[in-house]
Parts: structure tokens; C-alpha cells; sequence
């Protein structure tokens, strides 16, 4: 049986990663193409615990223990869902996953791009995506539609514009250094064209 394909979803908040992705599981599916759809933090039981303390405003969370945290929910994740899944010929398709971490952790609260990266090898045991879809938005448009939404402002969502200017800009960065791994999406299209700019960068694989 061949390998199912990872593939993960990223951007800034407010970016619709998450229209994406359920969009992309109805597509692949329609395929017929055997797909789970996962999101980070979470995804399954200890991971989802885990998400509740990072999300949390009323928390007060280092930032190194914010990157442990998030770690720790992934490699829980991969050990408990994402390894069986490949394993037995399923596509994965990752609402977040490494790549957040390095932006988020390493560029936005300036712990070091390496050392995030360090830390979630050990994590996932150097897992790679077999394809990463980073939709690109304006810091500033992503905050004003994580804002629009009914849900409480979480404890990242209430950081500063400069905070996500360095995740934006550390995005960009994974970018240019891995084109064939990590491609870019304009995520200020329409969802049908950007669900149709997914397609084409995954066709290579379907």
C-alpha cells in the first residue's frame, strides 16, 4: 500500500486556512482520494487539552513554554493520528503544523527560528510535509477578519501589529527557502480561486 501524502496549511490568523482546508478534503475526497482532516493544536484528545492552554487569555505562558506546549500537542498528534494515518495510505491534510511554530514561536515572540526547529524535529521525528500551502495575507487584513469573527479574541490573536509582521515576514522567509516544499497563495482571491490555486499546486502529487 503507498504512503498516504501530508499535506499542511499555513498562514497568519485571518488568512482562511481553515475555508481552505475543509474545502480541499471535500475536493480530494471527490477524487477519491482517502482523506482525514486534522488541525493544530488538537486533533486528538491530550492535543486538544493542550490547545485549551495556549488559547487561553486568562493564561499567562512563557514563550519558551509556549513553544514546548505547542510541541508537545504536536508530537502527540503525530505519535497518536498523523503516522498511523500516512501509514495506512491516507492523505493528511494539516490545518498548521511545524511550520507555525517557526514563524509564530521562533520569528514572533523572537526565540530563534533554529531552536524552534530544534525542538519540533525531536517532536515529530522529523516529519516533513509532503506539500505545504502558505496562503499570504496582509497582517493587518488577517487581524481585522480574526476580529470579525463571533469567537473570543484568543491569547495570540491579542498580540501587537509587530508581532505579526515578524510571523509574515518569517512565512515569506520558509517561502523563498523551500519553493518546492511551501507554496504561496494569495489569500485575498476569492475562496473558489484559491481553492482552485491549492489544486494546481498539489498536482503533482494527485
Amino acid at each position: 500500500m503507498a504512503r498516504g501524502r501530508l499535506i499542511t496549511i499555513e498562514g497568519l490568523d485571518g488568512a482562511g486556512k481553515t475555508t481552505l482546508a475543509t474545502s480541499l478534503q471535500t475536493e480530494l475526497a471527490a477524487r477519491g482520494i482517502d482523506v482525514q482532516l486534522l488541525r493544530e493544536p488538537g486533533g486528538v484528545r491530550a492535543a486538544e487539552r493542550v490547545r485549551e492552554l495556549v488559547k487561553d487569555p486568562e493564561l499567562r505562558i512563557g514563550a519558551r513554554a509556549e513553544a514546548l506546549l505547542y510541541a508537545a500537542a504536536r508530537a502527540q498528534l503525530v505519535e497518536e493520528a498523523v503516522t498511523p494515518l500516512l501509514e495506512a495510505g491516507t492523505w493528511v491534510l494539516l490545518d498548521r503544523f511545524v511550520d507555525s511554530s517557526l514563524a509564530y514561536q521562533g520569528a514572533g515572540r523572537q526565540l530563534g527560528v533554529e531552536q524552534v526547529r530544534a525542538i519540533n524535529e525531536f517532536a515529530t521525528g522529523a516529519l516533513r510535509p509532503d506539500r505545504t500551502l502558505l496562503l499570504v495575507v496582509d497582517p493587518r487584513v488577517g487581524r481585522s477578519r480574526s476580529r470579525s469573527r463571533a469567537e473570543p479574541v484568543d491569547r495570540l490573536e491579542a498580540e501587537r501589529d509587530d508581532f505579526f509582521e515578524r510571523i509574515a515576514a518569517a512565512y515569506l522567509e520558509l517561502c523563498s527557502r523551500e519553493p518546492e516544499r511551501v507554496r504561496r497563495l494569495d489569500a485575498g482571491a476569492p475562496p473558489d480561486r484559491v481553492l482552485e490555486s491549492a489544486l494546481a499546486e498539489l498536482a503533482d502529487l494527485l
